[in-house]
């Protein structure tokens, strides 16, 4: 592969939420150490996305020593939430999975419900060894995920990008191009690779750290919003439908699955074990 290293390593502690972008972090075995830990949910107890709230791609969240969060967002005053006592715990429906999450005080309650305009609650995953199984039908037995759609972890290469920003530029839609990675919400991003490298992986490794790559990740319509802007247009969906479909699904990236623990750090040379 050359020399492919690891170019930024994106942390998103409440799903769906923006995230920030250290320059090194811990992988523990359900993900990178704070991300994805904290989910919204509706009165019904489904995990709200931005599938169905765009506006989410403006709200931030800051981790915080402890694995509390502050959260801020436009016309909101800024909000610091403490990791609440695992005391009781309210079901939480990720695709279809119900998990248990301990929710948070009624101050992010009600700051979270003021902000989307619906009732939803924050809630924290406590225990992330124990709460969800990854899919079984891609897992090796005991792999658990945190709020994460699917898997520990997604990687997306700079390549590939530049390949799926070429095409965009063919399309119908070239004014909506080129697209940042910002839409694809990866946790770590490779550089130095051929483009669509990534598809013929099975095991990586990044600096001291080893995972199996377990599936393509199929994309959905967040990949259409602005995450500075919150405004949807038609790209880069309708672009991949017509060069990335397989199986039904339009594929940009691939989920990774830790190995081993360890820090990777920006610069940390990617390898390709298999």
């Amino acid at each position: 592969m050359g020399n492919a290293e690891l170019q930024s390593i994106h942390v998103h502690p409440v799903k769906a939420f923006r995230g920030f972008a250290p320059r090194e972090a811990a992988v523990e075995p359900w993900g990178l150490a704070g991300d994805r830990r904290w989910a919204v949910i509706d009165d019904g107890g489904k995990v709200v996305t931005q599938r169905e709230q765009s506006r989410l791609a403006l709200a931030v969240a800051e981790l915080m020593p402890g694995g509390g969060v502050r959260l801020s967002a436009p016309g909101c005053e800024p909000l610091t939430v403490a990791v609440p006592e695992p005391a009781t715990t309210v079901p939480a429906n990720i695709f279809g999975t119900k998990v248990d999450a301990v929710p948070a005080s009624d101050a992010a309650h009600d700051w979270c419900t003021s902000y989307l305009g619906a009732e939803v609650r924050l809630v924290h995953m406590d225990d992330p060894a124990t709460r969800r199984p990854v899919d079984p039908e891609y897992a090796l037995p005991g792999e658990t995920v945190s709020f994460a759609d699917g898997y520990p972890l997604l990687v997306t290469t700079v390549a590939s990008l530049d390949a799926l920003n070429s095409l965009i530029a063919q399309g119908d839609h070239a004014a909506e191009g080129p697209l940042p990675m910002s839409r694809f919400r990866p946790n770590v991003v490779v550089a130095g690779t051929e483009a669509w490298a990534e598809d013929h992986w099975s095991r990586i490794s990044i600096g001291e750290v080893d995972f199996r790559v377990a599936r393509a990740c199929g994309r959905c319509v967040v990949t259409t919003t602005d995450q500075d802007t919150a405004v949807r247009g038609r790209e880069p969906l309708r672009t991949l439908a017509r060069h990335r479909r397989v199986g039904g699904k339009l594929l940009f990236g691939q989920n990774l699955v830790p190995l081993s623990s360890g820090t990777i750090r920006v610069g940390d040379p990617v390898r390709v074990l298999k």
